[in-house]
């Protein structure tokens, strides 16, 4: 492991030194892929360097101690010094072997998040509206760029579907563990005997994709405009702005009518088209890896049920940890960390198991 974080220091040098060159800082593409590894191996070499500073100094009292002819007090000294040094030397050694695991390639790629009411009619539509206000204030208190690509909104201020993506620093990283069913227990408003139900939404959290990772054909593409519906008065008569795109090889449609202008709409639907055909492509890839692990916490799959939000009982409970928060109304409100900290924790234990066991 400390020759591995010895050239991890070696190539934090490294770029270090190709950042003073002017023609890495002239050249837009090779400086940001150069400040995205150096943002990416810093808190490495940082915890690095908090070992071999403590080790030094453990080496350097445990010398002196060994050479003798000292008094008490100054024995005493440095037997605390060793001690204390020695349960640092453990402790971040335990923070390195976390932080070497390794990294999901989409960790720092934004994200497209995915909300659709399933079983429960209105009251799910409803609940979707509820998820995506929490999602929209957890982006907004970690500020994140948060935009509405397309939305099904029904009379009662429901989503049928709504589609939203996310910009900002780890987004993907903090999300990833959200893609499944996600089931709520309440009273509905227009439920005059007070009998609690149970609808269900589905959440998927998509990596946003660069258009260098996934190559589209335009011959692939069937592209259809139509009459935006809903609100909007006399343009929706007027304008043909809303785009449906079929990706024919695999049969994706997305559709976005939320902009007045067809080209605007025809970006956001491109944006998710090449979302879900990245994470098409990247499950099939998984797929053909034998015996690879898939995420502890969860497939990611649509139809695992996950999590559950009981309103009479204040609590939210995630399925595939077991964990438990009697702290709803803050969790609706945007608070998820706690939640989120205890998924990444456990996914990290698991990896922690698994690279013991290959060892």
């Amino acid at each position: 492991m400390f020759d591995k974080l010895k050239s991890v220091e070696d190539r934090y040098e490294e770029i270090n030194k190709s950042l003073m060159d002017p023609a890495a800082v002239s050249d837009n593409k090779k400086y940001t892929a150069l400040m995205r590894e150096l943002k990416n191996l810093s808190p490495v070499v940082e915890k690095y360097r908090e070992y071999t500073k403590s080790k030094d100094a453990m080496d350097e009292a445990a010398a002196l101690l060994a050479e003798g002819g000292h008094d008490r007090e100054f024995r005493e000294m440095l037997d605390t010094e060793i001690t204390e040094n020695r349960r640092k030397i453990e402790e971040v050694t335990q923070e390195l072997t976390i932080l070497l695991l390794p990294r999901d390639p989409n960790d720092d790629k934004n994200v497209i998040v995915e909300i659709r009411g399933g079983a429960g009619g209105d009251e799910a539509a409803l609940f979707s509206a509820v998820l995506y206000r929490m999602y929209s204030m957890y982006a907004e208190a970690r500020r994140w760029k948060c935009e509405i690509l397309t939305a099904n909104q029904t009379g009662l201020g429901g989503y049928k579907e709504v589609s939203f993506s996310l910009e900002g620093d780890g987004a993907y990283s903090r999300l990833k563990f959200e893609s499944g069913v996600h089931r709520v227990q309440r009273v509905p408003e227009t439920e005059s005997q007070g009998r609690v139900h149970t609808s269900t939404v589905t959440v998927a959290v998509l990596a946003q994709a660069e258009e260098v990772e996934v190559e589209i054909n335009p011959a692939d593409l069937q592209i259809d405009t139509y009459r935006a519906g809903g609100a909007g008065g006399q343009h929706v008569n007027k304008t043909e702005s809303a785009i449906r795109i079929t990706h024919l090889p695999t049969g994706l449609v997305v559709e976005c009518q939320d902009e007045r202008s067809q080209h605007k709409n025809k970006d956001k639907a491109m944006r998710i088209l090449r979302s879900r055909l990245y994470e098409k492509m990247q499950r099939e890839q998984a797929d053909k890896i034998a015996g690879e692990r898939k995420l502890q916490v969860g497939t990611g799959d649509r139809s695992e049920r996950i999590r559950t939000y009981n309103f009479p009982q204040s609590r939210v409970t995630d399925h595939r940890i077991n964990f438990t928060l009697y702290k709803l109304e803050q969790m609706l409100n945007g608070d998820l960390d706690e939640l989120l900290d205890a998924l990444i924790t456990y996914d990290q234990a698991e990896k922690l198991q698994a690279s013991a066991g290959n060892v």
